[in-house]
């Protein structure tokens, strides 16, 4: 599917994966609409060119059914969607302050989870008006964000895999049910990104980091993700596929 003239919402615009996916869509020729919290736009300051920031909370059917009329609304057809917007904080089952805290696990739970359906089953129900662009009746992609720990957690990440393993778990069932309409799903599972996260770590602890990644032993970069979303919207035969980029990393126990 061709990006050129197309409309792209992309969720955690403002900074890291999404704001490197928003760039990257621009300059294949997509008017990109960025969706993220209030203050993450305020951080970031003035929209790049071809980037409209809208404010909104991806677990909020009203912000994110808002996004969606104002996109209509700007007469482009919304051919992809990209939900990069999450969080994820540490925690064990149980540790020396007592069990984990349920309030904890149930944001990352509505937020990386819960947030991803929401903007998926929302933009679906307005793509599937679209007319199509081929003769095989395509109409548009959803691509979800997971994390290789989704498949191999580390100590401490229990909400967070449990969230990004259901975002992975999603992704074929969400396939074949938004086939009838001419929608595909995909999902891209990143390993050890360098984003604004890891911006206060010490070199060493850089160094730690890229010394487990087998092949290129280096940090993840934000255009690389950006790079895959973009193949995937392109590549019209990979659908309901959770795409590991993460230079070869299996994540040890701790």
């Amino acid at each position: 599917m061709d990006i050129q003239g197309t409309a792209a919402l992309i969720t955690g615009a403002a900074s890291g994966l999404g704001a490197a996916t928003a760039k990257r869509f621009v300059d294949a020729g997509a008017t990109v609409f960025g969706l993220d919290l209030a203050p993450s736009i305020e951080r970031a300051g003035e929209a790049p060119a071809g980037v409209t920031f809208i404010a909104g909370d991806v677990t909020n059917e009203d912000d994110v059914q808002a996004a969606l009329d104002k996109i209509g609304e700007a007469g482009i057809p919304l051919r992809a969607v990209v939900n990069c917007a999450g969080v994820g904080w540490a925690g064990r089952i149980l540790s020396k302050s007592g069990p984990h805290q349920l309030e904890l696990f149930r944001t990352v739970i509505n937020v990386n989870l819960i947030g991803t359906f929401n903007v998926m089953r929302l933009a679906a129900n307005a793509m599937q008006h679209l007319p199509t662009v081929d003769e095989h009746g395509q109409r548009g992609i959803i691509i979800n964000t997971a994390s290789v720990a989704a498949f191999e957690g580390q100590i401490g990440q229990i909400a967070y895999t449990a969230s990004k393993g259901g975002v992975h778990a999603m992704t074929i069932t969400a396939a074949r049910d938004l086939a009838q309409v001419g929608i595909r799903v995909n999902t891209i599972a990143p390993g050890t990104i360098d984003t604004p996260m890891l911006a206060g770590v010490t070199d060493e602890y850089r160094e730690n980091l890229e010394a487990g990644i087998p092949f290129p032993s280096r940090l993840g970069r934000p255009g690389e993700y950006a790079q895959l979303a973009q193949f995937l919207t392109e590549h019209d035969y990979i659908n309901g596929e959770t795409v590991r980029m993460d230079g070869a990393l299996r994540m040890a126990p701790r």
